[in-house]
């Protein structure tokens, strides 16, 4: 074995974030990296692969609230989740990091007392445009039509202290990093997105810090701080070896830094190749070999997204296709560059075509026709063969074992899809030279029984070979076919000869059907039906909604036809109700307070004034963000009082019906200036 193959690697994916369920969008990463690490294995390496799960943030403190939970209890939760998917999958990680692990949480604090006390880490103040979906601020000029590059969501005005990374420092010798290292991004369409729109611009110092949410990791030496996103999840590939800001590093440091592949989606892209390598300068480390930039698996023309309601799930693919069908799909429809696409009627037509036909089927004749005429036993005996019979056994012989170079060739420029039609070519082949052959027609003639067995040894032994490439892509699937055909998994040296099947052995007597043929109108009635399964409960809710509407119409019209008598209150004098200080106010924030039931906490700007005030009307207002942006009326000169912990510097106005409705008090004319005096 060549010191090349025996040297260690190490591959990551990004760490997927805890704000909820992962899609086959998010989870097509792991499939990719996976079979990226087994195929890397096959060639020898030693490798380490790593996953895990990014778990602070203002994002999830806002959801764990929603919730009711704490914002670990809320982590904990999805993370597990998470793992479940990835183990669904059957993926062969070596660590799964969450960004609460107690090892990783001390070196974050470490690295940042580190980059702070060599200058490269300052405290200022930001001011700008706040995306919460996406934890990121921008400038006005930066958003579009006033909106969030990234995901298009509303951003807010927010201004507070913090920590900022002198990025400028850094970014010439990243240019020239990037210029010097053609492979380290890729594909080469990436590169030239990070270098025209980023770096060659020139780069603003980036936030690291934040105060106006609690759930992160403390930074150390001045508590009121959080140390903000990219710091604490980037690192997450160096600390999950036992990287050691004091130098003390594990022996995983040591061994298998600098990373050989960071697998990304192309929407962090820019975080991976900038942000990361210049932390990874000012820390003194060497960089990474390659961050590749993956494609998005889209569904009907778009990207998947909760919000839309254009989401699959990798666990309910595999609840009706399997894993390794779900496996495949995902591995032989994502381009090296280009986005793919998913949906249930392509799933269809690739299992059927693709994994029924092709390959079921071609296990499923061999082994038959090994039963049928040898009893089960496939040898391999010397025959005189024609010209023809000569050139066709060689021609399977070349493509397979040609096959197998170019394989290699496509993994290991990360061309997933590419190696799994080479793979496949190798299966047509084999289905191609049943039909050239015919075996039924041999079997006819006594004197052709030996080349009838020599055909049947050649198809169980490329099939064998190619059982043993597909470990990687479809690792269950490759180990029934070599378990039917009674064959040891080939290392790749093994797999570049062509007859290492022992002669004589006895396939299996009655192989499972690998992948039985699916009737698209069948699909679609099940998922059909699904869906009315699951909208059922959907509906008669509604249902008795609408019931109970009805049934207090007619109170409604009875109660209309004489005026509702308004209740009054003692009389006040004007000099009283002059004492009071009504003013527009605009909502900066909203959102829940944990472990309180009823209360709402309010961020609002009245002129060059921030007031917070604690409202009761979480009832009435379920998604508190929605409010951000209004005007609404409040009565600031109370006196401040304290509630849940938090002190309340006013009270809003609103208006509540003989029902119960309540709806806060608006502005009509949305000119009004926040800080207007209402009166």
């Amino acid at each position: 074995m060549s010191e090349k193959i025996r040297k260690p690697y190490y591959i990551t994916t990004a760490i997927a974030y805890t704000s909820g369920k992962p899609h086959i969008g998010n989870t097509y990463e792991i499939i990719l990296a996976d079979a990226i690490a087994r195929y890397r294995r096959e060639e020898g390496y030693d490798v380490r692969f790593q996953t895990g799960t990014d778990e602070h943030g203002q994002k999830i403190e806002e959801k764990a609230a929603a919730a009711g939970m704490t914002p670990k209890e809320f982590v904990d939760k999805v993370a597990a989740d998470i793992k479940r998917i990835w183990d669904r999958m059957n993926t062969s990680y070596d660590r799964f990091i969450r960004t609460t692990d107690p090892d990783h949480e001390i070196q974050i604090q470490k690295i940042f007392r580190k980059l702070y006390e060599q200058g490269d880490i300052y405290k200022s103040e930001y001011e700008g445009m706040y995306c919460t979906p996406c934890e990121s601020f921008w400038t006005s000029s930066q958003l579009v039509d006033g909106k969030c590059p990234d995901c298009g969501r509303e951003c807010r005005p927010a201004k507070e202290e913090a920590y900022f990374f002198r990025m400028s420092k850094y970014a010439d010798r990243l240019i020239e990093h990037i210029n010097s290292h053609p492979e380290f991004i890729q594909p080469v369409s990436r590169k030239n997105e990070m270098m025209n729109n980023f770096l060659l611009p020139g780069l603003q110092d980036l936030c690291v810090s934040r105060t106006s949410f609690k759930w992160g990791i403390p930074v150390d030496f001045d508590p009121k701080h959080v140390v903000y996103v990219w710091l604490d999840a980037l690192s997450n590939y160096a600390t999950g070896l036992g990287y050691d800001a004091d130098g003390n590093h594990g022996d995983l440091y040591k061994k298998y830094w600098p990373a050989d592949l960071h697998l990304i989606g192309k929407d962090i892209i820019r975080f991976h190749t900038i942000y990361w390598p210049i932390f990874l300068m000012a820390l003194g480390e060497p960089l990474p070999k390659q961050v590749f930039g993956h494609p998005w698996l889209l569904q009907a023309g778009g990207k998947m997204s909760k919000s839309k309601g254009n989401v699959l799930y990798a666990d309910d693919l595999a609840d009706f296709f399997g894993v390794d069908p779900v496996r495949y799909f995902c591995l032989h429809e994502m381009p090296f560059d280009n986005d793919g696409v998913i949906s249930w009627d392509l799933m269809v037509e690739r299992y059927n075509s693709d994994l029924a036909n092709v390959l079921g089927n071609l296990v499923s004749r061999t082994i038959a026709m090994s039963n049928k005429y040898f009893g089960g036993i496939v040898s391999n005996p010397a025959v005189e063969l024609s010209p023809e019979e000569a050139a066709l056994d060689q021609d399977l012989k070349d493509t397979v074992l040609g096959g197998v170079k170019k394989i290699t060739a496509k993994m290991d420029v990360l061309r997933v899809a590419d190696a799994l039609t080479e793979l496949w070519n190798i299966f047509k082949r084999c289905n191609k030279y049943i039909d050239e052959t015919t075996p039924w027609v041999l079997a006819k003639d006594e004197a052709k029984k030996d080349r009838l067995a020599m055909v049947l040894y050649n198809l169980t032994e490329a099939i064998t070979i190619g059982a043993s490439l597909l470990s990687s892509f479809m690792p269950e699937t490759s180990e029934k076919i070599l378990s039917e055909l009674a064959a040891s998994h080939r290392s790749l040296e093994e797999m570049e000869q062509f007859g290492l099947y022992a002669s004589g052995t006895k396939v299996a007597e009655k192989p499972e059907i690998l992948f039985a043929r699916l009737d698209p109108k069948e699909v679609e009635k099940k998922l059909a039906a699904e869906a009315a399964a699951a909208e059922a409960p959907k509906q008669e809710a509604a249902a008795a909604e609408a019931k109970a509407a009805d049934a207090g119409a007619a109170a409604e019209t009875a109660e209309e036809a004489a005026p509702e008598k308004i209740p009054s209150k003692p009389s006040v004098g004007f000099e009283d109700f002059e004492k009071c200080e009504f003013r527009v106010c605009e909502v900066l924030k909203c959102e829940f307070v944990p472990k309180s039931k009823k209360l709402l906490r309010f961020e609002l700007k009245a002129g060059d004034a921030r007031i917070q005030i604690l409202s009761g009307i979480k009832k009435w207002y379920p998604e508190p963000e929605k409010l951000v942006g209004k005007k609404v009326m409040a009565i600031l000169n109370l006196e401040p009082r304290k509630i849940a912990g938090l002190e309340s510097q006013g009270m809003l106005l609103s208006a509540m019906d003989k029902d119960g409705n309540l709806s806060l008090m608006t502005v009509m004319d949305d000119v009004v200036a926040a800080g207007a005096e209402v009166g």
